[in-house]
């Protein structure tokens, strides 16, 4: 496997940074966190057309540009140090990897070419309020009503729920109970019976909604796979969407560094820059090798993550590499977002400086897909197994 970037690689990491240093500033952050959407449809429209990130890693076959994971992860990194506000996570990461993990032919060209066209919007809906993270997370039901599927019940924690055009929903089937009876369909939110409501949140610049099913029937075609069969395919779902929000948290880690660096860079106190003391540089190391470790764990689950996608030989890996991943990565964000606020000081906490955004988005992204307790946990019965 190779650890080093190839220079295709490079670039497209320099330019998503310089083009999300020009569009994601903090202004740009703040316009979009008061939007009830959470994202500007300019920005999003500049992103699908001119960027094409939306199409990263979708196979060429339905207009994608045929990239790998790491790719993507790449791409999340720096949209986590410029806390890019934007339906990408939602849509590629969560809805465009269910189809390419779930979906038949016929759904994948129909969704993932729109998807590519910069036309639809997407995400995955599957917790019922639960604080797990897997199948057994899952409270709404399906039921066979003769060629048709009618679905009920309750989705939390849905990121973009509100405004995205395509829900993809994981339901389970009436009776069924842990990773049995699952089955992932497609849900388009203008459907009968839908009904969403955004949830404001402490994270202002990631909005989630809750969903509602009330009788929503679907037709046959709506299905992904064999009825009652995804279970195995939302948990790779939920994994490799893990490694990306972990990789988008390595990114807040760099900025926060960053940002405190050159802040006590300028910072004068008793004639002398607090950077000079050394207790702050003890701080800032600590800051550092957080970042680096974690920076390691994604990639590599990057590497972890194609191998499931095309079915190589680490496959078998990809809980065990998220999971690793998402513990340490959740953890050393919000210690380093912590570290930060320190020594900022009092205007740390001032609304002017940016790094309260970071320090909610540290919060939330801890518990979201599950926090750094819930994934040592998962490792612990996979090493008891």
């Amino acid at each position: 496997m190779e650890f080093a970037f190839t220079e295709e690689q490079e670039m497209i990491r320099e330019t998503a940074a310089a083009f999300l240093a020009e569009v994601s500033g903090s202004a740009a952050v703040r316009r979009a966190m008061a939007l009830e959407q959470g994202y500007e449809p300019a920005l999003w429209d500049r992103i699908c057309g001119e960027m094409y990130w939306q199409a990263m890693h979708v196979p060429e076959a339905y207009g994608g540009l045929g990239l790998g994971y790491v790719e993507v992860v790449a791409m999340m990194e720096q949209m986590g140090r410029y806390l890019l506000c934007s339906p990408f996570f939602s849509t590629v990461c969560l809805a465009a990897n269910a189809l390419r993990v779930a979906g038949s032919e016929e759904q994948q060209a129909m969704w993932l070419g729109q998807l590519c066209e910069g036309k639809l919007t997407a995400t995955l809906a599957f917790n019922g309020g639960s604080p797990r993270w897997d199948a057994q997370a899952i409270t709404a039901t399906w039921r066979r009503d003769g060629e048709r599927y009618v679905l009920n019940g309750e989705y939390r924690y849905v990121i973009d729920g509100h405004t995205a055009q395509l829900l993809i929903v994981a339901a389970r089937a009436e009776g069924s109970s842990g990773a049995e009876g699952i089955s992932l369909f497609l849900l388009p939110a203008a459907t009968a019976g839908v009904t969403r409501q955004w949830l404001p949140t402490m994270d202002q610049a990631r909005k989630q909604a809750s969903v509602q099913l009330h009788d929503v029937s679907l037709v046959a075609e709506a299905l992904m796979g064999e009825p009652g069969q995804a279970g195995k395919a939302l948990a790779t779902v939920i994994d490799l969407a893990a490694i990306a929000l972990a990789a988008e948290q390595v990114g807040g880690c760099q900025q926060l560094l960053d940002m405190t660096v050159a802040y006590t860079s300028e910072r004068v106190q008793f004639n002398r820059t607090i950077a000079s003391y050394q207790a702050v540089k003890h701080k800032a190391a600590d800051m550092m090798l957080k970042t680096e470790v974690a920076r390691s764990a994604i990639y590599y689950a990057a590497c972890v993550a194609q191998e499931a996608l095309e079915g190589g030989p680490l496959a078998g890996e990809l809980g065990e590499a998220a999971s690793v991943a998402k513990s340490y990565c959740s953890d050393a964000y919000f210690a380093i977002a912590g570290d930060a606020l320190q020594l900022f000081g009092g205007v740390g906490f001032t609304w002017e400086y940016d790094v309260h955004l970071y320090l909610k988005r540290a919060k939330s992204s801890e518990h979201l897909l599950g926090n750094g307790a819930y994934h040592r946990e998962r490792l612990a019965r996979a090493l008891l197994d």
